[in-house]
């Protein structure tokens, strides 16, 4: 039986695991799924963590302590978070010590700052010094003013996971963003072999909000278009990543010590039980990706997934033809993205008060 999760990491795909809670830390979990299932990164969002808390008792004796310390919420939040990213990171840096690139475990900033620069700014900082591990990623949202504080971010020499990216106009937007905070840091004197970047390209919801117009318009030729929007549109953004990082304004950062930002495809896991439960990661396996898995994609992978020969760069012209043959039938593709962005930001910030909800009712039932 092939090893399909090996076959992914020699095609250059480097896998990470869309999960993290302090159970899998201290039963020692997360070091099996690194050894036994190729996993090198990690990446979290306040949805996970107040999962977490609410499953056993791993949190109880932190929890306890900062109900006695009489720690504000916020506080408490930021110190439960960073602790876990903290230790996972420690599992990891063996990847991130043999190739730089690897090894990383993303946190993610108080989505209520998406439309705040300057605030957005000052929360990656504190969070790149609370976890004060150089395999960290700070996750900024990919909103218009995001733009800048990713800029800003990168100039300062703190590696960042660019997140909920759907257009192809934005995702142009952030490799720019990206290219300018490598160049400010570099004028500021930073080492740029330390610095890192990944673009999070949102994959599985774009195919939820399109299929349910075709269903709506309801005609043979949008029907015959169910289920191809979400591939296309990945294919097209690594169409793109390979132009920007052949360009003449990349080369220059490179030959200084860059690596390049990597598309990451986020939002892998299926939401149409009709669609094969593997098909956001075999159908988009490309040299110097990212496929962050929930564990059951993973899992799905690893039991019955099948590689294809090329199935992005050798498929540019039909994921063209795909994506207009959607506003042939009556698909406003800019919509249909900026819709998902406005989602996604509401999404991140009722998850980030499901947290805070969740830890201040385990301080408030906590021993004290």
């Amino acid at each position: 039986m092939s090893d399909v999760l090996a076959e992914l990491s020699a095609a250059g795909v480097a896998v990470w695991l869309d999960d993290l809670s302090r159970e899998r830390l201290r039963t020692g979990n997360l070091a099996d799924l690194v050894r036994d299932r190729h996993v090198v990164g990690v990446t979290t969002n306040p949805t996970i963590f107040a999962s977490a808390l609410d499953k056993g008792d791993a949190y109880d004796e932190q929890v306890n302590d900062l109900a006695l310390r009489g720690v504000d919420l916020e506080e408490a939040v930021r110190s439960i978070t960073t602790a876990d990213v903290r230790a996972a990171a420690d599992v990891l840096r063996p990847a991130y010590d043999g190739n730089n690139a690897d090894g990383r475990v993303s946190i993610e900033v108080d989505p209520r700052l998406a439309h705040d620069a300057a605030k957005t700014v000052a929360e990656a900082k504190a969070l790149w010094w609370l976890v004060d591990r150089p395999n960290l990623f700070i996750k900024i949202p990919a909103t218009r003013d995001g733009l800048s504080a990713i800029t800003e971010t990168l100039a300062a020499g703190i590696s960042v996971n660019v997140t909920l990216i759907f257009s192809l106009e934005r995702y142009d937007e952030v490799m720019d963003a990206f290219l300018s905070g490598l160049e400010q840091a570099k004028e500021a004197g930073h080492d740029l072999s330390q610095i890192a970047s990944v673009a999070s390209f949102f994959v599985s919801r774009v195919d939820t909000e399109v299929d349910k117009r075709l269903e709506k318009i309801g005609s043979d030729e949008a029907k015959a278009l169910l289920g191809t929007a979400a591939i296309a549109n990945a294919r097209v953004a690594y169409e793109h990543y390979e132009k920007v990082f052949s360009s003449d304004r990349w080369n220059a950062l490179q030959k200084a010590g860059a690596a390049p930002q990597r598309p990451l495809w986020a939002s892998t896991g299926v939401k149409n039980p009709a669609y094969e439960d593997t098909r956001y990661v075999v159908e988009l396996v490309a040299p110097g990706i990212v496929n962050t898995m929930p564990e059951a994609t993973l899992d799905a992978v690893a039991d019955h997934g099948v590689l294809k020969k090329d199935p992005v760069t050798g498929n540019y012209a039909e994921a063209h033809r795909q994506l207009d043959a959607l506003g042939t039938v009556g698909v406003d593709y800019d919509d249909v993205v900026q819709t998902l962005e406005d989602e996604g930001v509401s999404k991140f910030d009722d998850s980030w008060k499901q947290l805070l909800d969740t830890v201040a009712s385990a301080l408030k039932g906590a021993k004290k």
